[in-house]
């Protein structure tokens, strides 16, 4: 077998259970190692640390699968966690308080935490390091499987992760959105391609908190939809009541439809893509909401936010839902100026008692800091605001505890005074 061996000091984090290795951390490699093979990680002295996927183009040098040095990583050990991460995601929401129906997989039980009581199973069922599978995200649309390997490991059990989904799921097929960014720094091209049973369908209906949505899993963002914010969008059903909403980077109208549902007196959508707005009207016609209540506007958000300002229009509630501006820690300073003008032109354009409801998906950017950056936009705003709730990502999202990078929406609804 293969073996990195550590420099002196350097396994502190592996013994915290942290499953990255740096490639600054390895002071030798012992046999050859071919791209996303396992390899065995021992200290200097020979102390046996873990086992992990090779990836020699990357900064993270490996990220490891177990710390057990009795398992064989193979087809058996992924037939495990995949069991496992599938078993976790088998709870029912009711009142918004969680609780576990089983201790066995319950794929096709329709209360499960993912279908929330749909005709469809809808959710993410492994989530990479939170569920002991590094670079691994599995997401499912009723009976299609959707897989992103973001990393040299699942990319070399591509095939066999595949296999066992379909078998374990019961689903139909497995399509492969393989084409994030991230796979550039692990040296892998990106791949849009189906890898078990038939085409998907060009458009999948799925349903949430009673809502119905078409999900474009060839061409849509991320794998089709943004499943994490399935709570929050949620919440802002809860709060829309009666005010003029403003929807920024609406995608394919989530919040949108989950405002005008909550009795929003109307919904302005802003989005830089036409075909991303294409599906919001398509959305609210499955939804059958009235249409004289939503004006879609295809523009730069940074933009159409100053010209709001400048035409002094105003809203009762804001959602800031950007991409992501900074995949890494390193990027986070040029990231922050980029959320805290988009928050500090959204306080401007609220009406007394307001409410922002704003989210950064990035990485890089801890809870902390988003919030002494929307502190920092409505300090210099003018505008007093209190934080009424913090907001994360769905549960089907979990956080391992030893990896915290797991946790990388964040949230927040303040309200203007």
């Amino acid at each position: 077998m293969s073996q990195l061996i550590l420099k002196p000091g350097r396994e502190k984090s592996l013994l915290r259970r942290h499953p990255w290795i740096f490639s600054g951390a390895v002071g030798e490699m012992r046999g050859p190692i071919g791209i996303g093979e396992t390899v065995e990680v021992r200290s200097v002295q020979g102390e046996f640390l873990a086992w992990a996927a090779f990836s020699p183009q990357s900064q993270i040098v490996a990220r490891v699968w177990s710390w057990d040095e009795t398992d064989v990583i193979g087809p058996e050990f992924f037939r495990k966690r995949l069991t496992a991460a599938i078993a976790r995601r088998q709870l029912s929401v009711s009142s918004n308080q969680l609780s576990v129906i089983g201790d066995q997989p319950a794929i096709n039980n329709e209360r499960s935490l993912i279908t929330d009581n749909c005709s469809l199973i809808t959710g993410r069922l492994v989530h990479a390091e939170s569920d002991g599978l590094p670079g691994l995200i599995l997401d499912r649309y009723g009976d299609t499987l959707v897989m992103q390997s973001l990393s040299a490991g699942p990319e070399h059990w591509r095939d066999t992760l595949a296999e066992l989904a379909l078998e374990l799921t019961g689903a139909a097929r497995v399509f492969e959105r393989s084409d994030a960014d991230v796979r550039q720094l692990e040296g892998l091209s990106m791949r849009i391609a189906s890898i078990k049973g038939d085409e998907p369908p060009e458009r999948i209906i799925i349903e949430e908190n009673g809502l119905k949505f078409a999900v474009d899993v060839r061409r849509g963002h991320k794998t089709g939809f943004y499943l994490d914010q399935r709570l929050n969008r949620a919440r802002v059903r809860a709060l829309a009541a009666g005010r003029d909403v403003l929807d920024c980077f609406c995608y394919t109208g989530g919040f949108t439809v989950n405002a005008l549902t909550g009795g929003a007196s109307s919904v302005t959508a802003v989005d830089a893509s036409a075909d991303a707005l294409s599906m919001v009207a398509e959305n609210l016609a499955l939804n059958q909401l009235p249409l004289d209540r939503v004006e879609l506007l295809d523009g730069d958000v940074f933009q159409l936010l100053r010209k709001f300002r400048d035409s002094r229009k105003s809203f009762d509630m804001i959602i800031l839902d950007p991409p992501k501006f900074a995949p890494t820690a390193a990027q986070a300073e040029k990231a922050a100026r980029g959320y805290k003008d988009i928050n500090l032109l959204a306080f401007k354009l609220l009406r007394p008692g307001g409410l922002l409801v704003t989210f950064s998906c990035s990485g890089g950017i801890s809870d902390d800091l988003f919030q002494k950056i929307v502190a920092s936009a409505a300090l210099d705003a003018g505008v007093n605001a209190q934080i009424l709730e913090h907001l994360h990502q769905s549960p089907d999202h979990p956080v391992a505890l030893n990896f915290p990078e797991g946790a990388y929406l964040k949230g927040l609804v303040t309200i203007s005074s």
